[in-house]
């Protein structure tokens, strides 16, 4: 009796982590083929079309340490059941919002329950199952991302063109009520691995305010008050470290990053990967379905090639960083991603849809060839008992990668485009906009090779 228990309690947490792993994934890429057909119906410009994606995104950045954290203190399973309930509750809100603005800030809401979810569905894997058994787990688990990132395109196409764009938040209250049932009723037991120790409320109080006036300020940069903004979050970035070299339980350990350059440059070349590459899809969708006048399920289509080849190289790219230095692949894998950004720096209104899709599987592979073997070489330069802290530091460099990608697509919409709706008469600008970012993309990538390299004979040293 106590091994079916056992096994059940397993296959429920596998079940509801996998789910959780697909939902914020497939909400991120198909909320991108949504995003023309929101502005049609809201009369939203170009500029706060961006701030749809940007603002769950923010919240998760802010909030998702300080949530990892919490959890290791009050309960994995606490912390990702209220996780998925907020989630839920703004899915729903956001699918019934009545204005453009009522749905960014629902969006940002919901940013928040996705800050609980990562990091504890894969902390709650760990727990229960065995050693010999959690690789297989965590790859399944994986599966689900990857999963959430490849039919997004394709079935967020599909519902906004027959469904209407509400029906992509209705489908994830959906997913999201599958899983609080299996983590209320089939999962037992909670997991505290840091009980009873004191929460670092100064630091998480400065980290999420300094955080957010960089983030913030950066979209709103070159007007006065983002320049201002964002050096007051930089001085507080100061302050935090400041505060975090003084407490005994941080909610970061900044010596991680002043000792180890392993793990500094490695997060560093994370953080250059993801806000390079996070708004190349929301970019080709608006090329696509504005310039190109494809249709949703179109475009959903013709994106899906991206998700596609990081689904099947994904296994290899791990098995390879297992035989050979994660690093090199690390290293070729940013080649590839600045290669496949240069591609898209040549749009015009006659580009060919092979070109087009040419650009995404090289992105792809390149993308999927830097990520994992990059998060290899993060966690292998850690002691185990940072392990948690190091996994906590790659998600939050991710988000804010993926926030200061989207401060960038912003930034030049307001330069280029100014606050107007996206019509023929702007099409043009946009298709300007597109290029000039695609190029921002790439130098900065093109950069990060170097970055990954300096990684690389660090680790020879």
């Amino acid at each position: 009796m106590a091994r079916n228990t056992e096994n059940t309690n397993k296959s429920s947490a596998l079940l509801a982590a996998t789910l959780a792993a697909f939902l914020v994934p497939f909400m991120g890429s198909s909320i991108n083929i949504a995003i023309p057909t929101i502005a049609n119906e809201f009369f939203m410009d170009a500029t706060l079309l961006s701030w749809i994606p940007a603002a769950s995104l923010l919240t998760s950045a802010i909030f998702t340490l300080p949530f990892g954290r919490i959890a290791d203190i009050y309960g994995l399973k606490r912390i990702f059941t209220l996780g998925i309930i907020v989630y839920t509750l703004f899915s729903f809100l956001s699918g019934v919002a009545p204005s453009g603005f009522s749905l960014i800030l629902f969006r940002a809401l919901q940013g928040i329950g996705s800050a609980m979810i990562f990091g504890t569905g894969v902390a709650i894997l760990t727990s229960v199952f065995p050693l010999f058994e959690r690789g297989k787990a965590l790859g399944i688990n994986m599966t689900g991302v990857y999963a959430g990132l490849a039919s997004g395109p394709f079935l967020g196409g599909i519902l906004t063109q027959y469904f209407g764009w509400r029906s992509i938040f209705f489908f994830n209250v959906l997913l999201g009520l599958i899983i609080v049932y299996f983590v209320l009723f089939q999962l037992k037991g909670d997991w505290m691995e840091c009980r009873g120790e004191k929460f670092d409320v100064n630091g998480a109080t400065i980290y999420s305010i300094a955080l957010l006036l960089i983030l913030y300020g950066f979209s709103l940069i070159p007007n006065i008050l983002g320049i201002i903004l964002t050096t007051l979050g930089i001085i507080g970035i100061i302050a935090f470290v400041i505060t975090e070299l003084r407490v005994n339980k941080p909610i970061l350990n900044i010596q991680l990053f002043l000792k180890n350059r392993i793990f500094a440059f490695s997060n560093l070349a994370a953080l250059i990967n993801y806000s390079t590459t996070t708004g190349a899809v929301f970019l080709l969708s608006l090329y696509l379905q504005y310039i190109l006048r494809y249709s949703p399920q179109e475009a959903g289509l013709i994106l899906l090639p991206l998700p596609l080849i990081m689904v099947i190289i994904s296994p290899v790219a791990g098995e390879l960083s297992d035989k050979i230095d994660p690093r090199t692949i690390a290293v070729t894998g940013m080649v590839l991603t600045t290669t496949g950004l240069y591609f898209f720096t040549f749009l015009s209104f006659f580009t060919e849809l092979s070109y087009i899709i040419l650009g995404l599987l090289v992105l792809g592979s390149g993308f999927t060839l830097f990520s994992s073997p990059n998060a290899n070489v993060i966690m292998g330069s850690v002691k185990k008992r940072n392990y948690g802290v190091a996994s906590g530091t790659i998600s939050s460099t991710r988000l804010v990668g993926q926030v200061l990608s989207f401060g960038i697509v912003t930034l030049v919409f307001s330069l280029l485009m100014g606050k107007v709706q996206i019509t023929p008469d702007t099409y043009f600008n946009l298709l300007d906009s597109v290029n000039t970012v695609f190029k921002i993309f790439t130098t900065f990538c093109f950069a990060g090779i170097f970055i990954s390299i300096y990684g690389k004979l660090s680790m020879q040293e």
